[in-house]
C-alpha cells in the first residue's frame, strides 16, 4: 500500500496531531501512546512538541533528526476527520 504524502501537519490539544494528505483526506493522529517510548519522551515538551515539521517530499513529520513519524503510521493509525 502507498499511503498518500503528507501536505500540511497542525499540532492540537493533547498531544494530537492533525495531518491533510495528498488526496485532500484529514486524519487525527494521537502521539499520546508514543510518549511511553524513549525515542518520544521529548514530545512531552510541549512547546517543542508544537515545532512539528513536514519531512521533504511528504514522507513523514519530524521535530529533529531522531524524532519522526512516517506518513503510512499517521495515513493507517490516524482517525479520519
Amino acid at each position: 500500500m502507498n499511503p498518500p504524502k503528507i501536505i500540511s501537519v497542525q499540532p492540537l490539544d493533547d498531544y494530537l496531531l492533525m495531518i491533510e494528505f495528498s488526496n485532500h483526506e484529514y486524519r487525527r493522529y494521537n502521539v499520546k501512546p508514543l510518549l511511553k517510548k524513549e525515542m518520544f519522551a521529548p514530545l512531552k515538551n510541549r512547546a517543542f512538541f508544537k515545532n512539528v515539521q513536514i519531512e521533504i517530499g511528504g514522507y513523514a513529520v519530524s521535530w529533529n533528526e531522531d524524532i519522526d513519524i512516517s506518513e503510512y503510521e499517521l495515513w493507517v493509525n490516524g482517525k479520519p476527520s
